[in-house]
């Protein structure tokens, strides 16, 4: 597959380690593969240790004059970074659409977003304010610095190839930290234009590396990221089961960690709810990037009174949604990233039909385009048997459970180890208050699908992840806090 680019430059199908554009140690490559079509995009280095090693030890020979930088100088090249993905979103936008299927101008619109971390957390970094703190003595002093935790590495997933990398590496850049970055194995390519655009504006080497691995090299690239002492901080966004591996490797060097995990988001509707605000807001909730989200909407709960209004509407917008390859100007959704992930959906679909679910429109595969392309499907009856009540569905199938009271509503959404997102729609501002606060997620969406912001923290609680990614949290992570004991300060006369 040939992709059209306006800069063919930022398709590389080399990793960028310590400053250069390296292929693996061993010479072998891996595919990765556009599943609109099932296609060969490009081919990128199968690397493991060594080459991630070579990569960490070049980020600690790049810390110190990088951390030496002043906080306005770190910024500017941020700033300039930000405006070099901007400059090149239609390049940026087609690569991340042929290896992640996402329509065209979503992939857009996440390339506006990705660079809107660089530019936020570039500002932020002016803003790393320290301490003074009363003495218990007179002759004493308390200063506290915040100073840069060191090296870090962050590890991304696939549904959003260029967010991801860039909300992890910005806020690590922006107060002096290099980083060492593996994208997942079936969308590095948008990482690595970053890392080109990154070189040009002038970033120095060592300070940002990419290094790339197919699924099989994953645990030595993650074990090297682990175990490696160089390393103090490391970032991930992916599963559970995963995260909490990687958290177990990094106790044994005693790394900070940062990890955003699996969700299972509840969307509740009250009887109250406006209709039109709801369905606005499910389409973004649950049908963009085709469900694959870790903010999806997962367990739609609407109330007896408003019930089956909202089931109607949700049927009419469900068959309105254009299923189709992300370079068709008229997709609203893409395909799903691979063959396990349609499993998956297609498994969900079949519990709930065995449990009792009525389909009402969708339930299987595409009849034209086939392959990963699932339908919009809506399944009524839903309860916390389900298969799709418990896992993440990650696909564009919303199963609706009816519920009677606020109690039932949030004891419902409250019933799951994850605590990532939630979504409230009602106009009754106390239940606002008492729902809001009552429901156990970090994140807690009010009559809107919109949640991610630059500028906000995004994170949940329970095993949906530990910190916060985004807004001035974000850059407290990357940060170690030091106190300085001042004595012999006494009185001049």
């Amino acid at each position: 597959m040939t992709l059209q680019l306006n800069d063919p430059d930022l398709l590389r199908q080399q990793a960028y380690v310590d400053g250069q554009w390296v292929d693996a140690d061993s010479g072998a490559t891996f595919p990765v593969i556009d599943p609109a079509t099932g296609e060969a995009i490009a081919h990128v280095p199968r690397m493991g240790a060594a080459e991630t090693r070579r990569a960490i030890e070049g980020a600690e020979r790049a810390r110190t004059a990088w951390a030496g930088l002043l906080a306005k100088e770190r910024a500017r090249l941020l700033r300039d970074l930000a405006d070099a993905m901007l400059a090149n979103a239609d390049d940026l936008g087609t690569i991340m659409t042929a290896e992640q299927g996402k329509p065209f101008a979503e992939a857009k619109a996440e390339v506006a977003y990705a660079a809107s971390f660089f530019e936020w957390f570039g500002e932020e970094a002016k803003r790393v304010y320290g301490e003074t703190i009363p003495a218990p003595m007179p002759e004493r002093r308390i200063v506290v610095l915040r100073q840069p935790i060191g090296v870090t590495v962050g590890i991304t997933p696939w549904n959003f190839p260029s967010a991801m990398p860039t909300r992890k590496a910005a806020p690590a850049l922006a107060v002096g930290c290099p980083m060492v970055l593996k994208p997942a194995e079936q969308t590095p390519l948008s990482a690595l234009a970053v890392a080109v655009l990154a070189e040009r504006v002038g970033i120095p080497a060592g300070v940002f590396s990419i290094v790339t691995g197919d699924a099989e090299d994953a645990p030595l690239i993650g074990g090297e990221m682990t175990s490696n002492p160089i390393v103090r901080k490391l970032s991930f966004t992916g599963s559970t089961e995963v995260g909490k591996l990687l958290m177990e490797q990094c106790s044994r060097t005693v790394k900070k960690v940062s990890l955003e995990l699996g969700g299972n988001a509840p969307f509740l509707v009250f009887d109250d709810a406006d209709l039109d605000d709801v369905i606005a807001a499910i389409n973004v909730a649950k049908y963009r990037n085709a469900g694959q989200t870790c903010i999806s909407a997962n367990r739609v709960l609407v109330q007896d009174g408003i019930h089956d209004a909202f089931v109607e509407r949700m049927v009419d917008l469900s068959r309105t949604v254009n299923v189709a390859p992300g370079f068709d100007p008229a997709a609203t959704i893409g395909p799903l990233i691979d063959e396990p992930a349609l499993a998956k959906v297609a498994r969900h679909v079949e519990d709930a039909r065995a449990r009792g679910g009525e389909v009402l429109v969708g339930g299987g595969v595409h009849e034209q385009h086939g392959r990963t392309f699932f339908l919009p499907t809506v399944i009524t009856g839903a309860d916390m048997s389900w298969q799709m009540s418990n896992e993440e569905t990650f696909g564009p199938v919303t199963a609706v459970h009816r519920f009677a009271s606020e109690a039932e509503a949030v004891r419902t959404a409250n019933d799951t180890p994850f605590g990532l997102a939630a979504y409230l729609f009602t106009r009754d501002h106390a239940r606002i208050w008492r729902v809001g606060e009552a429901l156990d997620y970090g994140m807690i969406s009010i009559n809107t699908g919109f949640i991610s912001a630059a500028e906000a923290p995004f994170g949940g609680v329970k095993e949906s992840g530990i910190g916060r990614e985004g807004s001035h949290h974000g850059i407290e992570d990357f940060l170690e806090m030091k106190y300085l004991a001042w004595a012999g300060i006494r009185d001049a006369g």
